[in-house]
């Protein structure tokens, strides 16, 4: 990704100044993030989108294709693995916006690919880490989260420059001298090598003016081993003795201490050789939704609630019971009730090519269409006409007659009278002479395993008014049978019947979409000869 770096950084040869584009090497939207908000506590006066308001930065798969589209762009931060750090870090010497030297001839590849980056604006991939105020680099997690940034004065320049072995020591620096001066203009982590300190004890070549000290003070001719990073001293010159000998005698003001680090940046200042500049009152930064939750600081009304199924463990759970328990101890609905839906979901699997449903589903799959564009095309006709009344008309009309107490007759005129019609009642091929099997079957069922079903009693009486005046006016499966049978308002309100029948009728408009696609059936093309074309007369228009 592609971030402007912030405005106000150092002048002179620092890595990133005012201005500068820089690109990020690997996917870490957290470092953009950072350094935006950074530059947002900054008084930056160019327009991007930051604070409470979300920004966008492009993001490309090659590295040449970023340089290609933002040749201004002169740093590239690399955030690349081991695998292909090294890699990645000679790619992006190839272009000269990234590359301030020349390429010369090498001894390794890893010598010249460290000469090279020393030429170049490459920060990272190498275990130095780097910071400059306002503008965090390497992984963007000098300083911790944005309050201790506030805290520690890292979001604008201040007088001092910061070495260190230690990225945590890093952070305690940073602490000590934003409280006893004014901040860290610069800081450099430089890791050990082959395990030593820093090497031997040199004397700068010019005068130096600042504050330094070294740790483990201790000397002797044996090889020490200290307790951070397996770092030691195999002489006296490589000894912090030795060194801060010879960084006082270059000037260097170096306490005797750790603990009177922050009395000697106190004494600087009150010579003045640190002057702190007048403090600005830092913008108010918003906290990342998930670390304040994570605090405590804030709460957020739920968006679903949900009582099936939770994911957030270990394993699924159904209803409180991990799915697990559920398998091994053979929970489930039992007894009757799981009988009758299983034998629902059978009954109302498929009913043939030629109702609505399958019809749109073959159509569809003979057209080429995927799997889940012909099921939808098939579901989309389920209705008040086509299996909708399980829950919207057929059992809310019966229940409505059993609740106010009318008799079976009484409900029939008053249906009559209405207009209306009784809905789970005829069929276009069935009827009393020629009996719906499917019908008989959860009848027979529900009749002799229910243990009461007065709705199912009561559409029965209405079926002998209704076929003594037509034969085919006859309780139908779908929409009459399952509707009465299952006797639960809440069911019926909550749509968990024509659910059945949604469930049950998915798998046959499947079964029509595979039987298609083995059959290897063409393009559907309605025949005309089944079409009525009814058009106006050709005379009618005739000059």
């Amino acid at each position: 990704m592609v971030c402007p770096a912030p405005s106000g950084g150092a002048s002179g040869s620092a890595v990133i100044q005012s201005g500068t584009k820089c690109i990020v090497w690997g996917m870490q939207a957290a470092f953009g993030a950072k350094l935006l908000a950074l530059d947002f506590v900054g008084n930056h006066n160019q327009k991007y989108y930051w604070g409470h308001n979300e920004i966008l930065i492009p993001v490309y798969k090659q590295m040449s294709d970023a340089m290609r589209k933002h040749p201004d762009a002169s740093v590239m931060v690399n955030f690349a693995s081991l695998r292909s750090a090294y890699d990645s870090t000679l790619e992006a010497l190839q272009f000269p916006q990234i590359r301030r030297g020349h390429p010369g001839e090498f001894e390794s590849p890893f010598a010249r690919c460290e000469r090279l980056r020393n030429l170049s604006r490459v920060i990272g991939p190498a275990t130095r880490r780097w910071h400059q105020a306002r503008l965090p680099s390497r992984s963007a997690t000098r300083g911790g989260m944005m309050d201790n940034i506030l805290k520690l004065k890292l979001y604008r320049p201040g007088p001092a420059g910061l070495r260190v072995r230690s990225g945590g020591m890093s952070n305690e620096l940073n602490n000590i001298i934003a409280l006893n001066a004014d901040g860290v203009l610069e800081g450099l982590v430089v890791k050990r090598r082959n395990g030593r300190i820093a090497g031997p004890a040199r004397r700068p070549d010019h005068q130096t003016n600042g504050a330094w000290l070294h740790r483990h003070p201790r000397s002797g001719s044996e090889s020490v081993q200290f307790g951070h990073a397996g770092a030691c001293a195999n002489s006296g010159q490589e000894t912090a003795s030795a060194k801060n000998a010879a960084l006082a005698a270059a000037g260097a003001h170096v306490p005797a201490s750790f603990d009177q680090l922050g009395e000697t940046i106190r004494h600087l200042v009150g010579r003045g050789v640190i002057v702190p500049k007048e403090e600005p009152a830092p913008p108010t930064v918003p906290m990342d939704y998930s670390w304040a939750r994570e605090l405590g600081l804030i709460r957020k009304p739920s968006s679903f609630m949900t009582s099936i199924c939770d994911e957030r463990g270990q394993e699924l759970l159904y209803a409180g019971v991990p799915i697990t328990e559920i398998i091994n101890r053979d929970f489930g609905i039992g007894g009757y009730a799981c009988k009758f839906i299983e034998m629902c979901l059978i009954i109302t699997a498929d009913h043939g090519p030629a109702v609505s449903g399958a019809h749109n589903t073959i159509v569809c799959a003979r057209a080429g269409k995927d799997l889940v564009s012909c099921l939808t095309s098939g579901l989309l006709t389920i209705g008040d006409r086509f299996g909708g009344a399980l829950d919207g008309a057929a059992a809310k009309q019966f229940s409505h007659g059993v609740d106010t107490g009318l008799i079976p007759m009484e409900f029939v005129n008053e249906m009559r009278k209405r207009g209306e019609l009784i809905m789970g009642i005829g069929h276009r091929v069935k009827s009393i002479n020629n009996p719906d099997m499917r019908v008989e079957i959860l009848k027979k069922f529900a009749l002799e395993n229910f243990p009461a079903s007065p709705m199912l009693h009561y559409a029965l009486e209405v079926e002998k008014i209704t076929t003594s005046k037509k034969p085919n006016l006859i309780l139908n499966v779908v929409d009459g049978m399952i509707g009465v049978a299952m006797e639960a308002d809440e069911f019926i309100e909550i749509g968990a019947l024509n659910g059945m029948f949604v469930l049950g009728r998915s798998m046959g408009f499947i079964g029509h979409y595979l039987d298609q696609r083995r059959l290897k059936q063409g393009l559907y093309r309605h025949p005309w000869d089944d079409i009525s074309y009814v058009m106006p007369e050709q005379s009618q228009w005739a000059p």
